[in-house]
Protein backbone atom coordinates (compact mmCIF):
# COMPACT_ATOMS: atom_id res chain seq x y z
CA UNK A 1 0.00 0.00 0.00
CA UNK A 2 0.83 3.32 -0.86
CA UNK A 3 0.30 6.73 0.78
CA UNK A 4 0.34 9.91 -1.05
CA UNK A 5 0.68 12.28 2.08
CA UNK A 6 0.54 16.04 -0.35
CA UNK A 7 -1.48 16.78 -3.32
CA UNK A 8 -4.13 18.85 -4.30
CA UNK A 9 -6.94 17.26 -5.34
CA UNK A 10 -9.44 19.96 -5.38
CA UNK A 11 -7.41 21.86 -8.11
CA UNK A 12 -9.49 23.21 -11.39
CA UNK A 13 -7.00 20.63 -13.48
CA UNK A 14 -9.05 17.91 -11.59
CA UNK A 15 -12.61 19.09 -12.75
CA UNK A 16 -12.81 16.68 -15.32
CA UNK A 17 -11.82 13.39 -14.41
CA UNK A 18 -11.51 13.45 -10.79
CA UNK A 19 -12.69 10.33 -10.00
CA UNK A 20 -10.78 8.58 -12.81
CA UNK A 21 -7.42 10.45 -11.19
CA UNK A 22 -9.10 8.72 -7.83
CA UNK A 23 -9.25 5.18 -9.84
CA UNK A 24 -6.34 5.12 -11.23
CA UNK A 25 -4.57 5.69 -7.79
CA UNK A 26 -6.57 2.71 -6.65
CA UNK A 27 -5.08 0.30 -9.32
CA UNK A 28 -1.69 1.52 -8.71
CA UNK A 29 -2.03 0.49 -5.07
CA UNK A 30 -2.23 4.33 -3.96
CA UNK A 31 -4.97 3.45 -0.71
CA UNK A 32 -5.09 6.79 1.26
CA UNK A 33 -4.31 10.09 -0.49
CA UNK A 34 -4.06 13.56 2.09
CA UNK A 35 -5.29 16.34 0.31
CA UNK A 36 -4.26 20.06 1.23
CA UNK A 37 -5.82 23.51 1.19
CA UNK A 38 -4.04 26.64 0.41
CA UNK A 39 -6.83 29.25 1.14
CA UNK A 40 -9.75 29.28 3.02
CA UNK A 41 -11.89 28.49 0.05
CA UNK A 42 -9.45 25.46 -0.94
CA UNK A 43 -9.21 24.11 2.55
CA UNK A 44 -13.28 24.08 2.42
CA UNK A 45 -12.85 22.45 -0.55
CA UNK A 46 -10.69 19.73 0.25
CA UNK A 47 -12.80 18.76 3.43
CA UNK A 48 -16.12 18.60 1.54
CA UNK A 49 -13.54 16.02 -0.76
CA UNK A 50 -12.60 14.49 2.04
CA UNK A 51 -16.33 13.50 3.08
CA UNK A 52 -17.16 12.27 -0.35
CA UNK A 53 -14.16 10.21 -1.21
CA UNK A 54 -13.53 7.30 1.86
CA UNK A 55 -9.47 7.11 0.17
CA UNK A 56 -9.07 11.02 0.80
CA UNK A 57 -7.90 13.16 3.86
CA UNK A 58 -7.42 16.85 4.00
CA UNK A 59 -5.13 19.40 5.58
CA UNK A 60 -6.27 23.24 6.01
CA UNK A 61 -3.96 26.29 5.96
CA UNK A 62 -3.65 29.81 4.33
CA UNK A 63 -0.21 29.06 2.25
CA UNK A 64 2.28 31.51 2.30
CA UNK A 65 1.79 32.83 -1.08
CA UNK A 66 -1.76 33.16 0.02
CA UNK A 67 -1.69 35.37 2.82
CA UNK A 68 -3.93 38.09 1.56
CA UNK A 69 -6.60 35.19 2.26
CA UNK A 70 -5.10 35.74 5.98
CA UNK A 71 -7.23 38.29 8.55
CA UNK A 72 -8.36 38.28 12.69
CA UNK A 73 -11.09 35.47 12.07
CA UNK A 74 -9.18 33.01 9.94
CA UNK A 75 -7.81 30.73 12.37
CA UNK A 76 -11.30 30.42 13.87
CA UNK A 77 -12.58 29.75 10.21
CA UNK A 78 -9.59 26.89 9.83
CA UNK A 79 -10.30 25.34 13.36
CA UNK A 80 -14.46 25.17 12.34
CA UNK A 81 -13.20 22.94 9.13
CA UNK A 82 -10.62 20.90 11.43
CA UNK A 83 -13.29 19.60 13.48
CA UNK A 84 -14.06 17.60 10.78
CA UNK A 85 -12.80 13.55 11.27
CA UNK A 86 -11.07 13.13 8.08
CA UNK A 87 -9.20 16.83 8.62
CA UNK A 88 -5.57 15.26 9.48
CA UNK A 89 -3.40 18.38 10.03
CA UNK A 90 -2.69 22.37 9.73
CA UNK A 91 -1.39 22.63 5.80
CA UNK A 92 -0.09 24.03 3.48
CA UNK A 93 1.64 26.65 5.33
CA UNK A 94 5.06 28.21 5.56
CA UNK A 95 7.65 30.05 3.80
CA UNK A 96 7.95 31.19 0.30
CA UNK A 97 10.79 33.67 -0.58
CA UNK A 98 11.14 32.64 -4.17
CA UNK A 99 9.01 35.44 -5.67
CA UNK A 100 8.56 37.47 -2.62
CA UNK A 101 11.78 39.73 -2.03
CA UNK A 102 10.01 42.47 -0.22
CA UNK A 103 11.16 42.20 3.15
CA UNK A 104 7.70 43.31 5.14
CA UNK A 105 5.79 40.76 2.91
CA UNK A 106 8.17 38.63 4.39
CA UNK A 107 7.72 39.61 7.49
CA UNK A 108 3.90 39.21 7.08
CA UNK A 109 4.29 35.56 5.98
CA UNK A 110 6.32 34.42 9.09
CA UNK A 111 4.02 36.14 11.88
CA UNK A 112 0.97 34.33 9.36
CA UNK A 113 3.05 30.93 9.63
CA UNK A 114 3.88 31.16 13.46
CA UNK A 115 0.23 32.07 14.08
CA UNK A 116 -0.83 28.65 12.22
CA UNK A 117 1.76 26.89 14.30
CA UNK A 118 -0.61 28.21 17.37
CA UNK A 119 -3.45 27.13 16.15
CA UNK A 120 -1.94 23.51 15.10
CA UNK A 121 -1.31 23.08 18.79
CA UNK A 122 -4.62 24.15 19.97
CA UNK A 123 -5.98 21.84 17.35
CA UNK A 124 -3.16 18.83 18.63
CA UNK A 125 -2.46 18.60 14.75
CA UNK A 126 0.01 17.53 12.99
CA UNK A 127 1.94 20.48 10.63
CA UNK A 128 2.57 20.49 6.40
CA UNK A 129 5.32 22.85 5.82
CA UNK A 130 6.07 24.98 2.94
CA UNK A 131 9.59 26.02 2.26
CA UNK A 132 11.36 27.68 -0.51
CA UNK A 133 13.80 29.61 -0.28
CA UNK A 134 13.46 30.35 3.50
CA UNK A 135 15.57 27.45 4.85
CA UNK A 136 17.07 29.45 7.37
CA UNK A 137 13.74 31.51 8.53
CA UNK A 138 11.95 28.10 8.43
CA UNK A 139 13.95 26.41 10.76
CA UNK A 140 14.69 29.06 13.56
CA UNK A 141 11.04 29.65 13.35
CA UNK A 142 10.61 25.58 14.15
CA UNK A 143 12.77 25.72 16.34
CA UNK A 144 11.49 28.67 18.78
CA UNK A 145 7.88 28.29 17.72
CA UNK A 146 7.30 24.78 16.51
CA UNK A 147 8.33 23.18 19.89
CA UNK A 148 6.11 20.25 21.29
CA UNK A 149 4.25 19.97 17.56
CA UNK A 150 5.14 17.58 15.18
CA UNK A 151 5.23 17.72 11.14
CA UNK A 152 6.84 17.43 7.77
CA UNK A 153 8.72 19.84 5.60
CA UNK A 154 6.76 19.30 1.92
CA UNK A 155 8.80 18.87 -1.01
CA UNK A 156 12.00 19.13 0.87
CA UNK A 157 14.38 21.15 -0.54
CA UNK A 158 16.90 22.27 1.87
CA UNK A 159 20.50 21.03 2.74
CA UNK A 160 21.39 17.54 4.10
CA UNK A 161 22.59 19.71 6.85
CA UNK A 162 19.03 21.70 7.31
CA UNK A 163 17.62 18.28 6.67
CA UNK A 164 19.37 16.56 10.12
CA UNK A 165 18.18 19.81 12.57
CA UNK A 166 14.94 19.15 11.28
CA UNK A 167 15.22 15.14 12.01
CA UNK A 168 16.49 16.23 15.58
CA UNK A 169 13.46 17.99 16.67
CA UNK A 170 11.35 14.66 15.37
CA UNK A 171 10.00 16.58 12.16
CA UNK A 172 10.02 14.74 8.76
CA UNK A 173 10.74 14.79 5.33
CA UNK A 174 8.46 14.59 1.97
CA UNK A 175 9.97 13.49 -1.02
CA UNK A 176 8.26 14.70 -4.46
CA UNK A 177 8.75 14.17 -8.19
CA UNK A 178 12.28 16.20 -8.28
CA UNK A 179 13.85 13.03 -6.70
CA UNK A 180 13.77 12.05 -10.43
CA UNK A 181 14.96 14.47 -12.33
CA UNK A 182 18.42 14.77 -13.45
CA UNK A 183 18.96 17.71 -12.27
CA UNK A 184 17.80 16.74 -8.17
CA UNK A 185 21.13 17.50 -7.08
CA UNK A 186 21.62 17.41 -3.45
CA UNK A 187 18.02 15.26 -2.54
CA UNK A 188 19.14 12.00 -3.57
CA UNK A 189 22.15 12.33 -1.27
CA UNK A 190 19.79 13.07 1.32
CA UNK A 191 17.20 10.93 1.24
CA UNK A 192 19.97 7.94 1.33
CA UNK A 193 21.05 9.39 4.39
CA UNK A 194 17.66 10.01 6.17
CA UNK A 195 16.67 7.41 8.75
CA UNK A 196 13.67 5.58 7.69
CA UNK A 197 11.25 7.05 9.91
CA UNK A 198 11.93 10.75 8.87
CA UNK A 199 10.73 9.89 5.09
CA UNK A 200 6.68 10.38 3.68
CA UNK A 201 6.36 10.06 -0.49
CA UNK A 202 4.29 12.95 -2.33
CA UNK A 203 3.24 14.06 -5.61
CA UNK A 204 1.94 17.33 -4.69
CA UNK A 205 0.03 16.48 -7.60
CA UNK A 206 -1.05 18.50 -10.11
CA UNK A 207 2.52 19.68 -9.85
CA UNK A 208 5.70 18.23 -9.99
CA UNK A 209 5.42 15.00 -12.16
CA UNK A 210 7.81 12.65 -11.46
CA UNK A 211 9.91 11.48 -14.65
CA UNK A 212 8.29 9.43 -16.83
CA UNK A 213 5.75 11.87 -16.65
CA UNK A 214 7.54 15.41 -16.37
CA UNK A 215 5.90 17.83 -18.05
CA UNK A 216 2.69 16.16 -17.46
CA UNK A 217 -0.41 16.90 -15.16
CA UNK A 218 0.48 14.91 -11.91
CA UNK A 219 -1.92 12.85 -9.78
CA UNK A 220 -1.56 10.38 -6.89
CA UNK A 221 -0.90 7.30 -8.92
CA UNK A 222 2.39 8.59 -9.73
CA UNK A 223 3.61 8.85 -6.12
CA UNK A 224 4.65 4.77 -6.86
CA UNK A 225 7.69 6.34 -9.47
CA UNK A 226 8.43 8.29 -6.37
CA UNK A 227 8.36 5.24 -4.36
CA UNK A 228 10.36 3.48 -7.35
CA UNK A 229 13.29 6.17 -7.02
CA UNK A 230 14.01 6.14 -3.53
CA UNK A 231 14.09 2.36 -3.30
CA UNK A 232 16.74 2.22 -5.91
CA UNK A 233 18.69 5.06 -4.41
CA UNK A 234 18.61 3.66 -0.67
CA UNK A 235 18.89 -0.31 -2.40
CA UNK A 236 15.45 -0.92 -1.09
CA UNK A 237 12.83 -3.07 -2.61
CA UNK A 238 9.86 -1.12 -3.48
CA UNK A 239 7.74 -3.24 -0.88
CA UNK A 240 10.21 -2.25 2.03
CA UNK A 241 9.86 1.69 1.08
CA UNK A 242 5.78 1.26 0.69
CA UNK A 243 5.84 -0.46 3.94
CA UNK A 244 7.92 2.00 6.17
CA UNK A 245 6.73 5.13 3.89
CA UNK A 246 2.63 3.85 4.65
CA UNK A 247 3.86 3.83 8.24
CA UNK A 248 5.59 6.92 8.60
CA UNK A 249 2.33 8.33 7.46
CA UNK A 250 -0.28 7.26 9.82
CA UNK A 251 1.76 7.43 12.64
CA UNK A 252 2.03 11.23 11.88
CA UNK A 253 -1.39 11.61 10.53
CA UNK A 254 -2.99 9.29 12.99
CA UNK A 255 -4.50 7.99 9.85
CA UNK A 256 -6.46 4.48 11.19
Amino acid sequence: MFIDTHCHLEDENFSDDREKVLERAKVAGVERIINFGSTLKSSAVVVELAKNFSELYAGVGIHPEEIDDFDEKTCACLAELAAEKKVVAVGEIGLDYHWEKDSARRLLQQKIFIEQLDLARQLNLPVCVHDRDAHGDTLKILQTEGKNLRGVLHCYSGSLETAQEIFKLGWLIGVDGPLTFKNSAKLPEIVKAAPREKILIETDAPYLAPVPYRGKRNEPAYVVEVAKKLAALRGETLEEVAAYTAANAKNLYEIL
